[in-house]
């Protein structure tokens, strides 16, 4: 069985606990939280009543999300980040993330490195005081993303030596809108899928507001994508992460999103067969 999750953003308009119900009754292994949403974190709540629904339900929190821009380092970054790590602790969060400028500044060549390399190497003593993983997630968008190679990426991690406790996010949007290339298994720690369905788009075109639920019709090479991982090794949990407020207002998202599920788990085992 491939291990769903559902990230907080498909569904913001529910709390925290119809969340967990809704992951449940699903089958998900587990779902993401989020900081951004227009609600307080946790519902208000403290993190340890977060943790006891969770475990009441049987999920895991597989991620908490997000300091941004984590590559514009200063010291109100590193409380950000601080206050994230407290945050994941207290729920049982297994990783964190930490998601790159996206405004357009920050893209030159050299700059870019520099920018992310710096707060690496800054953030990597912090993670490793308190045990935890964090997820760098390239972004893709052409014209203002300053981190979309998840290969330099993944170069930057490694001269800080931070790989034990710096990963990947594959999100399929992000890696379509980067123009595709190698995946890393290996070094991912989450899969992110949505889907495109708008054939008339540009690539250069496709916004967050374009992301639906995956189908046949999807343009993103979604289950393609997960397929690569998977036969690379990759047990990472498979988030689905919609943005679109069409998904949002959808009168019955349970339905939709076990549709969705079945359509990848269907796909990615006739691929097997």
């Amino acid at each position: 069985m491939l291990p769903f999750a559902i990230n907080h953003m498909t569904v913001p308009g529910l709390g925290y606990r119809e969340l967990f119900r809704l992951a449940q009754s699903l089958g998900c292994i587990g779902v993401e939280l989020r900081n951004d949403l227009d609600r307080p974190l946790f519902d208000g709540d403290d993190g340890a009543s977060v943790l006891d629904a969770a475990r009441d339900h049987g999920l895991r929190i597989v991620g908490l999300s997000q300091v941004y821009p984590f590559n514009a380092w200063s010291d109100a970054i590193r409380d950000e980040l601080s206050t994230l790590i407290s945050n994941a602790r207290a729920c049982g969060a297994e990783t964190i993330s930490l998601i790159p400028r996206n405004d357009g500044e920050g893209m030159a060549d050299g700059e870019r490195q520099e920018n992310a390399r710096r707060a690496l190497a800054a953030a990597k003593p912090m993670l490793e005081d308190a045990g935890l993983v964090a997820l760098v997630e390239p972004l893709g968008f052409p014209r203002t993303s300053s981190l979309s190679d998840k290969a330099e990426t993944l170069a930057l991690i490694d001269e800080v030596d931070g790989i034990n406790v710096l990963k990947l996010v594959h999100d399929t949007f992000h890696h379509h809108l980067a123009g595709g290339g190698a995946v890393f298994p290996q070094r991912t720690g989450i899969i992110h899928v949505s889907g495109v369905v708008d054939r008339d788009l540009p690539r250069d075109g496709i916004a967050d507001a374009h992301r639906v639920l995956v189908d046949d019709r999807d343009r993103l090479g979604n289950v393609e994508q997960i397929i690569a991982l998977r036969r690379g090794g990759c047990e990472a949990p498979i988030s689905i992460e919609a943005f679109s407020p069409e998904v949002h207002a959808l009168a019955d998202p349970e339905r939709a999103l076990r549709e969705t599920m079945e359509h990848i788990r269907t796909s990615v085992a006739a691929s097997a067969a």
